[in-house]
């Protein structure tokens, strides 16, 4: 991956002060490391910790009816949170989690309750963007968990949309049944998980998944889904795998992600 450009590298060394407080809560192995914590994240904390916090412009409006103006092809890929910010134990995909295809392709007989699941398969939550689409697939090296990481452009009024949509799911979907066609059937909690203050406007949920292969060995899978809308752009994130799915990883991978985005906002802004 290319590394960050330096406006982008200095806004996110910045934006650790804000996330310090979400990676000292993370749970703990018994050796006394954060469990799956991105290590490059824990660094640049500390590294900053006596530095002062930049404040980045608000990002410019557009008419309701006008198409968002979003990024450059070149912009969206630099807005992406990659190995090299995130540091050991992620590393570049090593291929498509099998999660996706043995338990999240499944029947549902609930419409709601099918529509959020066939969005955690497809990874899509807001259809077809309006520009350009950089996307970035993550391996966690130590327990197997996949993150999946994309920045596009779509109306901020129909993201805004669907992240009420989102926000919804735990009422109307708290817990249901799902039939996967490569597993036994699956017992679906869909719980809030909360985002800290980034963006202007964000939503995010857990779904743990509990059952049974075929061959009737207990299955159990966790999914962060997280999407969080800078302007007339939006990040989407899945974090998920049989393993520890550590919360707080989702959450500061969604913060760092809304404050490099800013900055590239900001920058875009300056060059015209």
């Amino acid at each position: 991956m290319t590394p960050a450009p330096a406006p982008v590298a200095r806004a996110l060394a910045a934006s650790a002060l804000s996330v310090t407080a979400l990676l000292t809560t993370a749970a703990c192995t018994a050796d006394g490391r954060r469990a799956g914590l991105p290590a490059g994240v824990e660094q640049e904390a500390e590294a900053t910790a006596t530095a002062s916090s930049s404040t980045a412009a608000p990002a410019s409006k557009q008419p309701s009816d006008a198409p968002p103006a979003g990024l450059s092809e070149a912009q969206a890929r630099a807005a992406l949170i990659t190995e090299l910010d995130l540091g050991e134990p992620w590393v570049p995909t090593r291929g498509t989690a099998t999660w996706r295809d043995g338990l999240l392709k499944a029947q549902v007989e609930d419409a709601h309750c099918r529509r959020l699941l066939d969005a955690l398969y497809t990874e899509e939550l807001f259809g077809t963007p309006a520009g350009p689409r950089a996307v970035v697939t993550l391996d966690d090296a130590y327990n197997g968990s996949q993150l999946r990481y994309q920045v596009a452009a779509y109306r901020p009024e129909d993201v805004d949309r669907t992240l009420e949509w989102l926000r919804t799911m735990p009422e109307t979907c708290g817990e249901f049944t799902a039939k996967p066609a490569r597993a036994g059937t699956q017992g679906v909690d869909v719980e809030e998980l909360e985002l800290p203050e980034a963006g202007d406007a964000r939503a995010a949920l857990r779904v743990t998944m509990t059952g049974e292969t075929t061959g009737g060995e207990p299955a159990y899978l966790t999914v962060d889904v997280a999407a969080v809308r800078v302007g007339d752009d939006t990040i989407t994130l899945t974090h998920g795998g049989y393993g520890d799915v550590v919360p707080e990883v989702t959450q500061a991978v969604a913060e760092l992600g809304a404050e490099r985005l800013t900055e590239i906002h900001r920058q875009g802004r300056l060059e015209v």
